[in-house]
């Protein structure tokens, strides 16, 4: 592996967000100004042929990555910000395991990215706005969110 793509895989690891190829390209020129837009498309390709970058359709137009090896998360987009939020969701996969084995199958792999767009805000003082507020606290404590 070359310098360079050593300088975008470390961008690529250290991102807390799903970089597009523009986004990684700015990051990784900025410690490495020898880097092309070229040299990022070619590594991320590399990369995602390897399958240590997974890539994703959050909308918008453009592939967004992560690394394969993230564990089992989900994708929660807002359709307006196009903010992702990642949260974990042990009951979706006991679900979705019990649908494989009716099926006859065993579940060896999937995936989940939700669309939305954000509730009008509700009363503070509402069990609603309490519930959603604690729902959006943990998803944030737990799986961090991205932008």
């Amino acid at each position: 592996m070359t310098g360079q793509r050593r300088v975008i895989a470390r961008v690529l690891s250290d991102a807390a967000d799903h970089p597009d190829v523009e986004e990684l390209y700015r990051r990784s020129s900025a410690l490495d100004r020898r880097i092309s837009i070229a040299t990022v498309y070619r590594t991320v390709r590399l990369l995602e042929e390897h399958g240590i970058l997974a890539r994703r359709d959050f909308g918008g137009g453009r592939a967004r990555y992560e690394p394969s090896g993230h564990g089992h998360h989900y994708h929660l987009i807002d359709v307006e910000t196009g903010r992702v939020i990642e949260f974990e969701d042990p009951e979706h996969e006991r679900v979705l395991a019990e649908i494989a084995a009716r099926l006859g199958f065993d579940l060896v792999s999937h995936h989940l990215e939700l669309f939305g767009r954000r509730r009008e805000a509700r009363p503070a003082g509402s069990a609603r706005a309490a519930a959603a507020a604690a729902v959006e606290a943990e998803a944030d404590a737990h799986s961090g969110v991205q932008g």
